[in-house]
Parts: C-alpha cells; structure tokens; sequence
C-alpha cells in the first residue's frame, strides 16, 4: 500500500500528468453535469411510471451504457451508444469493403478518415434513434404531442438528444487527446460508478431492517463480488506468447533481423463487447413489444400470447440463461473472427522476414495461429459467460421450477433447504454491478492506471506496481 500511496503521490508531482487528470476529471464532472439537464417538454412523473415496465428491456441496457442519463431522458440520454454502435459497424466494415481496408492500412491520415465517417455515421445513428425515442415517449404521454409524424415536440426531442450525443461524443475524444485513458470507455465507467451509492445504500436498509440471514447474504454477496473482481483481472491479464523469429537480411550495406520476439495474443479479444451483443439481442424482442398495442382481455389472441411469452422470458429463467450463455458464446467467436485475420497476420509476418520457429511461413503460420486463437478464444468465450451469469445468479436466482421433470422438486428442496432459499428467486437486491458493469469497470480501470504507470515510468518515477513488474491494460 505503501507503493501505491507513493505512485498517487508522483502522478499529482509531474506537471503535465497533473494537467490530465484535472482535465479528464473537469470533463468528466461537465458529463455528470448534463445528467441533471432534463429534455424539454418531458412529463417526470409519467416517465417514472413508465420505466417502471420497460427497465428489462433494450432501453435499459442503452441506460446502462449512458450512465443513467436515458431513465430521466436528460440531454445525454443516449450517452456514447451510437458513437459506440457507429464504431463498431465501421471496424466490420473494414473487412468488407476493400476502400476502407486501405484506408485503414494508411496509418494516421487513413484513421483520421475513418473517425471522420465514424463522426457522420454517429450523427445519423443519433438522429434515427432519437426519432424512435421520441415517437416512444410521444406514445407513451410523457411528452405532449398531436400523434403526428414530425410533430413539433418531437422534432425537439430529436435536435436536443442529437446535440447532446455529439457534445458526449466530443468530450470523449478531448479526454483520449488531452487527458488520461479512454475517454469513451471513462465516460461509460463514470456513468456505471456513480450507482455505486444509490446500490450500497439499498443494501444497507435492506441489511438494519433485516435478521442475521440478511447480514450473512450481504456479506456473502460482497466476498464474491471482491473475488470475481480478482477473477477477472487475472483473467483480462492473461496472454499467450507466441515466439517470433525474423531472420537476417540486408537493407543497403547493413544486416539487419536476427532479432527474436514474441507475438502476445491476449486471452480475452473480445472485451465486453460480445455481452453488449447478447444482452441487445435479448432485450431487442421485449424493445419492440412495447410498440405493439395488446388487448389483456383477449387471451387468445396470437400478440397476446407473444406478449406473455417474453413477459416470463428473463434473467433467471433457465431458458432465457440457456439462451444468453449461447449468444455470448457465438459473438465471442464472430466478433474475434472480425478484429483478429490470421492469414493477414502471417502475411505480414511473411512479407516483413518473420517466422514462427518449427512454422513454414504463409498458410502453415495461418493455420498455427488459428489453432491458437480458437482455444483462447474457447476459454474466453467461457470465461465471459462466467462472469457474466454468476452475478446474475445471485441477484435474479435460477428459477429451477421452470425446468422440466426435476423442476417443482428441486425448488421445494432449494426454498427448504437454510442457507439456499436464494437460489430460486436471488437475493432480491435490485445491485447495479451486474457481470457487463464489472467488465467494464474493471477493464477501464487496467487500462487507465496502465496509461497512468507508463506516464511515471518514462519520467523515472516508480508506477503503483514499483520495480517488480508492470500492470498491463487490456491493449497491453
């Protein structure tokens, strides 16, 4: 601790370590800031009872990613998402369209054309989704409206969230150029962070008016909270070193290569990413169902009985979670299959002189790697999976009575049983770091104090590890 106390003290003894913090941490208090900033013409009170029913849904994973700022429908109610979601189509759209394959490859004039189309493909993304909000909340009376197309209330709604998304997006690349970390991924943490509050005072109400079984879940939901964090850091830290060798060539007059080397492929490629992709696909039903108007009264209607369906169809039944690990599973081995091109790998490594020991170079290396990245790829598509449903588990349940033939016994045995009853319906505690926060969290915390570590160490100060080693961030 004592380290870590001196390495906190360095960063605020270099000048311009110290002119980046404050800047991110201004920038940052500005995005709070605007969370408090309600869109004109937003009826509060409705818009609660609203939320009450639509909080399981695709609008409250975008509320998970804007900080809170879309339940209250403030001025940054979309957050970074469609700058998020822009990004990412135009990374895949690299591996399309050969145009953009060059671009990429040109180095900074190249990246800068690629933000610059990211930039138009997030105002359009932002326009079109604001729209939908807008018509939601026209539907819904939170906002008052005539019902037609491009009312004027709704085209209100629409200028003031697009402004609001672009300012986000802004204040996220002024922190990457002039502060410290990411400042897309610090915005979402920031947003993700400021519940933390909100969920341990839950807690302890639920705790001083409770029994000792209370205080004994609280604590038990606590050590495994500390111990998936642990979990995770060991996880995202981990890498498979592939050796790299170049082989001797003369440039000019002069030899150069011979050199050896080592190719890290890290565990987890994916990031958080592929969670994102399940938890939208999940929801995307539930999302679109609030548009469809369905009599209650009919209950044999086909809407009805949809309606009902993905009701029932949530964190804690078997099937959803059955279905949920599945995708996680998938869009771990699609998104890695996208960002990460073995046979453009190993032609890079061809054309620049390098080989894989014991490896012909080309299609061998090709293959070679491939037997790699799928096994890493295994274990971090399980890994996610993990973390991603063990605190679900503990807060939602698995709801065992929904399984077929073992079912209705198995839930009388956990409901009876000290010390399980929580098994089939959680521990009732509505905590907001669920297993996408605790990603996200933890790896914009590695990546921040990695960046943070090398700062000091290029100015010959000792970093938060001290001389015995250096903390690596995801890109590390």
């Amino acid at each position: 601790m004592e380290k870590f106390f001196a390495a906190v003290r360095n960063m605020f003894q270099v000048p311009d370590l110290r002119k980046r913090i404050g800047f991110t941490l201004g920038l940052l208090a500005v995005y709070r800031l605007g969370a408090h900033v309600t869109a004109p013409g937003v009826n509060k009170d409705q818009l609660a009872r609203v939320w009450a029913d639509v909080g399981n849904t695709l609008l409250g994973v975008l509320d998970l990613f804007s900080g809170g700022n879309f339940q209250t429908i403030s001025v940054f109610a979309l957050g970074v998402t469609p700058y998020i979601t822009a990004s990412i189509i135009v990374q895949l759209m690299t591996t399309v369209f050969p145009t953009l394959k060059k671009l990429q490859e040109e180095g900074e004039a190249g990246r800068q054309k690629l933000n610059q189309y990211t930039r138009y493909l997030t105002v359009a993304l932002a326009s079109f989704q604001t729209f939908i909000v807008a018509r939601w909340l026209s539907a819904n009376n939170v906002i008052p409206g005539t019902g037609a197309i491009f009312d004027r209330h709704i085209l209100v709604i629409v200028v003031t969230l697009t402004t609001g998304t672009m300012f986000v997006m802004w204040l996220g690349e002024q922190i990457t150029e002039r502060g410290v970390g990411n400042g897309v991924s610090l915005l979402i943490f920031a947003g993700i962070v400021i519940g933390l509050p909100r969920g341990l005072q839950q807690v302890m109400t639920k705790v001083r008016g409770g029994d000792a079984l209370e205080v004994v879940g609280v604590l038990a939901l606590a050590a495994a909270l500390v111990a998936l964090i642990a979990f995770i850091v060991f996880m995202e830290q981990g890498r498979r070193k592939v050796p790299i060798s170049y082989a001797k060539r003369h440039v000019g007059r002069q030899m150069v290569g011979g050199q050896q080397t080592h190719m890290p492929i890290k565990l987890n490629m994916g990031g958080v990413i592929p969670v994102i992709f399940a938890s939208s696909m999940l929801a995307f039903p539930q999302t679109i169902l609030q548009f469809v108007r369905v009599d209650q009264g009919d209950t044999t209607s086909w809407k009805y009985n949809v309606h009902y369906f993905f009701q029932q169809f949530h964190g804690g039944d078997p099937y959803y979670e059955l279905v949920f690990l599945s995708l996680i599973v998938i869009f771990t081995f699609f998104y890695i299959t996208i960002i990460f091109n073995v046979d453009e790998v190993a032609d890079n490594l061809r054309k620049h002189g390098g080989f894989v020991p014991g490896i012909r170079p080309g299609r061998n290396t090709a293959e070679f790697l491939n037997t790699i990245l799928t096994r890493l790829t295994t274990v971090g598509a399980i890994y996610l999976a993990f973390v991603a449903f063990v605190p679900q588990l503990m807060l939602s349940g698995f709801n065992v009575g929904h399984l077929p033939f073992v079912g209705t016994r198995m839930e009388d045995f956990f409901s009876t049983t000290p010390g399980l009853s929580w098994i089939p319906h959680g521990m009732g505690y509505r905590f907001y770091f669920g297993g996408t926060s605790l990603l996200i969290l933890v790896g914009v915390a590695m990546d921040t104090v990695s960046q943070i570590e090398a700062q000091l160490v290029m100015r010959n100060y000792e970093g938060f590890l001290g001389g015995g080693g250096r903390l690596r961030g995801r890109r590390g």
